[in-house]
């Protein structure tokens, strides 16, 4: 029965997993990508890493996340982070809307799904938790991208996709990156010195608008404006700059792990249109990246994994029937990362770069 779990690590991250197991504790930090129904084949998987595998580490540990990577890591904070998981694919899961969905509905029921996520107390906890150090990526609309809707935006966003064809530095002129972050001080592990990333501390009133904001795609939902502790303006999704990531900027002391929806890898959201511009990732020696094997996703109903576009080609009966299906398989992810932690080679089956 082929495997639906792969495992690609880098050279240090294979040297201490075969010396130490898949000790909880090896890990500083948890990188969460863009993607939203995407992220129905990590479901459980989350579950067991957020409500029992990451639970039996002291040391601190470090999130980053864009969009629904913050949605997911939210749940880490919780004081039942399994529960929190579960809400959050209740909530995501059985999203219905009319016909033609305005801003300002898709909006409401975004931010539903993040109260239904942190309850009454749950952003006290994600600003002030002990050991999960949170940070949130948004991504600030400088000129024409700040602007909350209309034409003026249009032409905003058209000019940084051409820019960002000519050179991903080209679309700093449009976007910052601003990083929202528990505690007193940011700790992010990367290297964010480009996009004149601005880092802004996150009290538990401000964590819902801090992760709407992150979560927010331009002419599909409404964003956030003038978020306290951070610069004036108006925020969008932190995968604009943020999808995938640029996993060669990290420099975290532990192992970096990534439950990620593929073995694709794409810096910024603008350049999932330009298919030579995949990011590498077999140079990050400290990488764990785990994620549903190409053979379980072909074995998916329609042969993919849930994307935003379910939601204009499939009628709301079908898209969710297919999701629910999807996160039952989502399963037997988790049960083969569960199998590999507790079998006796613990890198059986890995991919090892380097």
């Amino acid at each position: 029965m082929a495997k639906a779990l792969s495992v690609y690590l880098g050279s240090t991250a294979a040297r201490e997993i075969r010396e130490h197991g898949w000790a909880p504790e090896l890990f500083g930090t948890l990188l969460g990508a863009s993607g939203g129904p995407k992220w129905f084949v990590l479901r459980y998987l989350d579950e067991v890493l957020f409500g029992d595998f990451l639970q039996r580490s002291a040391r601190p540990l470090v999130t980053l996340g864009s969009s629904i990577g913050t949605w997911r890591h939210a749940c880490l904070a919780m004081a039942d982070p399994a529960a929190a998981v579960a809400r959050l694919e209740r909530g995501y899961l059985y999203q219905r809307y009319a016909a033609k969905p305005t801003v300002a509905e898709v909006s409401d029921v975004s931010k539903a799904i993040i109260e239904s996520v942190l309850g009454e107390d749950g952003g006290a906890l994600l600003a002030s938790h002990p050991r999960i150090h949170s940070h949130i990526v948004t991504a600030r609309g400088k000129g024409l991208t700040g602007r909350a809707s209309g034409a003026g935006l249009a032409v905003g966003m058209g000019a940084a996709a051409l820019g960002n064809i000519v050179g991903r530095e080209r679309l700093q002129s449009a976007f910052q990156r601003v990083v929202f972050h528990s505690g007193a001080e940011p700790a992010t592990p990367f290297l964010f010195d480009d996009f004149d990333t601005c880092h802004a501390g996150v009290t538990g009133d401000g964590v819902k608008r801090a992760l709407a904001a992150s979560g927010a795609i331009p002419f599909v939902l409404a964003g956030e404006r003038d978020i306290p502790n951070a610069p004036a303006g108006h925020y969008w999704d932190g995968g604009i700059i943020d999808y995938h990531f640029d996993l060669s900027r990290y420099t975290g002391d532990g192992l970096l792990l990534y439950p990620h929806f593929s073995a694709t890898v794409i810096t910024g959201w603008f350049d999932k249109f330009l298919p030579w511009r995949k990011s590498r990732f077999d140079t990050t020696d400290k990488l764990v990246l785990l994620c549903p094997s190409n053979e379980f996703i072909a074995s998916l109903p329609y042969g993919k994994i849930p994307d935003r576009s379910d939601f204009t080609k499939m009628a709301e009966d079908e898209r969710i029937r297919y999701w629910e299906e999807c996160v039952a398989r989502s399963r037997e992810v988790a049960e083969d990362f569960v199998a590999l932690t507790q079998g006796s080679d613990p890198l059986a089956g890995a991919t090892v770069f380097g």
